[in-house]
């Protein structure tokens, strides 16, 4: 399975320690040069960002298409550009990408995008963690990473961890 992945889902596993689930979900996980110098540049002033550097199923690879690129930058930040292009360049079977606009342009692209709740519903449902919400509570508390009521809810009830 190829998957690309955004600075956001990676930065925030990372936070509650939990960024292996990318590994065991997914295998490998490219990155675009944008994320991997924001996660760079995050990381190395965070104690979980140590070891960012030494993950051997976390690889880094250029953009070839500057025009697509240079189209996406008109409505997307960088990384989240060249995180899009880059899944399109790969054929990518996933894209992970937290952001709404990023996920919107990835569809109408035709990528399939996951982000963070959607990672976690995945590691539940293959046994990775035994629950979510605590996952969710860890995410939204540590590194401030924001979801509403309804979609709060609606995870938990999907896994069966109804609140």
């Amino acid at each position: 399975m190829i998957t690309v992945s955004n600075s956001s889902p990676l930065l925030n596993l990372a936070v509650i320690r939990q960024l292996y689930l990318l590994e065991r979900l997914y295998g490998r996980v490219y990155i675009p040069e944008a994320v991997w110098e924001e996660l760079s540049a995050i990381g190395s002033a965070q104690p979980w960002g140590a070891g960012l550097h030494a993950l051997a199923w976390l690889e880094r690879r250029a953009v070839g298409d500057r025009s697509l690129l240079d189209t996406l930058l008109l409505e997307l930040d960088r990384g989240e550009a060249e995180a899009i292009a880059l899944a399109m360049q790969m054929h990518a079977d996933l894209l992970l990408v937290d952001e709404r606009r990023g996920r919107t342009i990835a569809s109408r692209l035709g990528l399939k995008s996951l982000g963070l709740l959607g990672v976690l519903i995945d590691a539940k449902r293959k046994g990775y963690i035994a629950a979510v919400k605590p996952l969710l509570d860890a995410v939204m508390a540590e590194a401030g990473f924001w979801v509403s009521r309804p979609p709060y809810a609606r995870v938990l009830q999907e896994v069966g961890e109804q609140t």
